[in-house]
This record gives structure tokens, C-alpha cells and sequence, in this order.
């Protein structure tokens, strides 16, 4: 230590001289002082002996806990309750018994090509939990189906799915067929076959889809879809269409008002409505048996009038209700049996007996569209047979539809026009972009 420092001031008077005779050849100069070397300071060693923690009761707490893996497949064309739950990871035989056998399991076997199952499994392939969506394919409804496990057992729960409405447009040409048009795009966008369907009921008053179709004839569709999770999950209805065949254009819009007791309807963009009043049968498959005439009746013996108009069926057939309106009473009626009796616009109301069980969750009250399944066919009341007692009333007095002139629907009144101005003119816009800006349009 001793040499060290001496070295040091050594070198300290050296250079201090140096810098002495430097301001004294170039003048005074300001010098700051000196920080410390760091080969002055003194030096400290320290040693200390860390113990190093014990990591074996963690790394076995680590071994005990299980790995879970989720899993995502779409159901394929063939599909098996074995393949997917490969797919999946699960390899569980009372998950899979589960599914078979429990009621609302189930419908995982019933979900079609294309739709998305997520599940969850430990790394031994048991299963903690499933979900899929289940599309109804009678009223359109969507439930989420949930499986989840609960010990050794496990629980199916179901729940009404919440859905994103969007609504699409899109328009095509057609080189072949209608349904040729709606598979192929030049965007790739394929339009649903519901969509399709819906189409061809809405034109076929004007258009044969069989025989008058003719290469460059062209369309413009507007309708909803409705999603889950970004994944499309149904198509709804077409808010508005147009089609030209042959050079004539034919148009249509969907319009219901939420302030109108009413059900919707498509009209033209005129506001003139489209749909016929009644329909000729509430049953798809069936005979008349009886008609509204004088006769014999079949219990009673007695000649009376027979106020309505019988439709031979087999019990269970759906009945559907012949107009739009609103439910004015359901239940039992004496020789009507089980019965329901609807009310429509102005005096006219129709009323359906000897059901065998109503629609579900059907009410007094309930607003109902033409078509919309009401009830089944059955025997109950004063039947001798299965079948459904048909009534036409106009002012509650029963009446021969097929004698009286009822106008086509309701008319929209003043404020329902004024609303459906608004709903039509925004459709006509999104035709209006649909369209090449070449096309000229002979409407109709």
C-alpha cells in the first residue's frame, strides 16, 4: 500500500507541473478539480453462505395439478358422436353414454355439417365441459347447450342464445337456375338456401322459377342473418327483394309496425300489401269431408246447418293459422272440443276445433302470423273422427268463405304508412346501390 501511494503522488507532482508550465505558455485557464481514482479508494471482500430453497414441494404441488385443454372442430358431413369427440380430445366413455341418453345432450348428435362444438378435457382426455348450438329446425330458435361436469356425473343445461343481427345485401345474375345464382358469386358468398326458399314463394305469384327464367335475368336481396361469437348461425327473413324477369321488375318489402296489433307482411313500395287475406286450407295435407252446408249430424241425427268447413286429417297433422291476427281465446268448448279462435282486422275472426293439443306456450293475447302453427289435429269435442272443424266468421256469425269477397289485408292506416315510408324508401336506397348503374327498371 505504502509503494502504491508514493507512486501516486509521484505522478500527482508530474503532472501538476506540466499543467503549471501550460498556463504559464498559453495563458490562465480554469481547471476543475479531480475526482477520485477509483485505485485510491479501498477495497471490501464480503462472503456469506446462502442457502438455496427447497423447490421439491413445489415441483410435486406443480405434478399434482391437472392440464386442461380446450378443444374447437366443426361438425363434417358423416360425423359420429365417436369422431367428433376424437376430434375433440375426449376420451370418455360416461361423457359419451351421457350425451346419448340424456334429453338435452342429445342434441349435440343433431347439429349439422358445419357448426362449431368447443369442449374442454383434462390431459387423460375426462371431460369438464362441452357447448354447441342447436338451431330448431320447426320455430327457427336458437339454445346454447351446455355439458358440464359435476363430480362423477355430469349436467346438460340449455339456454336461449343471445344473437348479433346484421343485415346483408347482395345481388346476382342469372345464367341457369335460381339456385345456381344463389350458390356462386364472383365475392364467394354463398346465399343461405332459406333465402333461396324464401325467394321463390315471395315471386311465384308473377314468376314460374321453372319455365320463365331467362339468362340475364338478374335480382337484389336484402335480408338478416344472425350471429354468435362471430360464427353465423341462421339466416332470418328477407327484409326486401326485387327481381326482374323477362324486363319487368318485381318488388316487395317486409313491414311491421310495432305500434300495430298486427302481424307484418310484404307490400309493395307503393304500400299496397301482397299477401292474399286467408288461406284456402289451415292444413298443408288434407281433404274436405264435410262442407258448409245443411246436413245430417253425425252424433246428434239431426238435419241442421254445419257453420263450417271439415278437413280430413290424421291426428297430430299441424294446423295453421288461415290469416294474420291476434288469439282470442284457447281452450275447451263444449262440442267444440279443443279449440281455438282467432280475431283479424275489421269483424272477421276463424276459429279451429277437435284439436288433439294446442301450439306450445300459445295464449290469449298472442299476436300470430299466417302460417304460424296454432295446434294439432285430433278428435276431442263432439267428433266422430279425426279431424279439424274449420270456421269463417264475420261479426261472430259463421259464413262460407267461399262466397264472400275479403279484401286482400288490412290497409296500413295513416301514421302506418307514414312509418312504412321510411322503411321503404331506406330499401330503395340499398337496391338503388345494388344496382349497375346501367340498369333501367320497369317496376312493377
Amino acid at each position: 500500500m505504502y509503494t502504491q501511494l508514493t507512486t501516486t503522488r509521484k505522478a500527482r507532482i508530474i503532472g501538476a507541473s506540466a499543467v503549471l508550465l501550460a498556463v504559464a505558455a498559453f495563458g490562465a485557464v480554469a481547471v476543475s478539480p479531480m475526482a477520485p481514482d477509483a485505485s485510491d479508494l479501498p477495497v471490501t471482500s464480503i462472503a456469506q453462505n446462502l442457502e438455496m430453497p427447497d423447490l421439491t414441494s413445489q415441483i410435486s404441488a406443480m405434478e399434482q395439478v391437472d392440464q386442461n385443454f380446450t378443444h374447437e372442430e366443426k361438425v363434417r358431413a358423416g360425423d359420429t358422436l365417436a369422431t367428433l369427440l376424437t376430434r375433440l380430445g375426449v376420451d370418455d366413455p360416461a361423457a359419451a353414454n351421457f350425451i346419448k341418453t340424456d334429453k338435452i345432450a342429445r342434441g349435440v348428435m343433431l347439429l349439422k355439417s358445419g357448426k362449431r362444438v368447443q369442449a374442454q378435457t383434462t390431459e387423460n382426455g375426462d371431460l369438464n365441459w362441452m357447448r354447441a348450438t342447436l338451431v330448431d329446425g320447426t320455430d327457427k330458435s336458437v339454445k346454447n347447450i351446455l355439458i358440464t361436469r359435476k363430480g362423477d356425473k355430469f349436467v346438460a343445461t340449455e339456454v336461449a342464445a343471445q344473437l348479433e343481427r346484421r343485415v346483408e345485401m347482395h345481388a346476382r345474375k342469372i345464367t341457369s337456375t335460381l339456385f345456381a345464382a344463389t350458390d356462386s358469386s364472383l365475392d364467394g358468398t354463398r346465399l343461405p338456401d332459406s333465402i333461396s326458399a324464401q325467394i321463390v314463394e315471395m315471386f311465384s305469384t308473377n314468376i314460374d322459377f321453372r319455365s320463365d327464367l331467362k339468362r340475364g335475368d338478374s335480382f337484389n336481396v336484402v335480408y338478416e342473418t344472425f350471429w354468435q361469437d362471430g360464427e353465423f348461425v341462421r339466416a332470418g327473413r328477407i327484409l326486401a327483394g326485387e327481381f326482374t324477369n323477362r324486363g319487368t321488375t318485381y318488388q316487395s318489402v317486409w313491414f311491421e309496425d310495432p305500434a300495430s296489433k298486427q302481424g307484418g307482411g310484404y307490400y309493395s313500395f307503393d304500400g299496397k300489401s301482397l299477401k292474399k287475406a286467408f288461406l284456402k286450407s289451415p292444413l298443408e295435407f288434407s281433404r274436405i269431408s264435410s262442407g258448409f252446408s245443411m246436413r245430417v249430424h253425425p252424433i246428434s241425427g239431426n238435419w241442421k246447418a254445419h257453420k263450417g268447413i271439415d278437413f280430413a286429417a290424421a291426428t297430430g297433422t299441424p294446423i295453421r293459422a288461415s290469416g294474420d291476427g291476434v288469439v282470442d281465446s284457447v281452450g275447451s268448448q263444449n262440442g267444440y272440443g279443443n279449440v281455438v279462435v282467432l280475431k283479424h282486422w275489421a269483424n272477421y275472426s276463424t276459429a279451429y276445433a277437435h284439436m288433439s293439443r294446442f301450439a306450445s306456450g300459445l295464449k290469449k293475447g298472442q299476436k300470430v302470423s299466417q302460417g304460424d302453427v296454432i295446434g294439432y289435429v285430433g278428435t276431442t269435442g263432439w267428433s266422430t273422427g279425426a279431424h279439424l272443424h274449420y270456421e269463417f266468421r264475420v261479426g261472430g256469425v259463421a259464413q262460407d268463405p267461399s262466397k264472400l269477397n275479403v279484401q286482400a289485408q288490412a290497409p296500413l292506416t295513416a301514421a302506418e304508412l307514414s312509418r312504412f315510408r321510411m322503411v321503404s324508401a331506406d330499401m330503395m336506397h340499398r337496391f338503388t346501390l345494388l344496382r349497375p348503374n346501367d340498369t333501367a327498371l320497369a317496376s312493377r
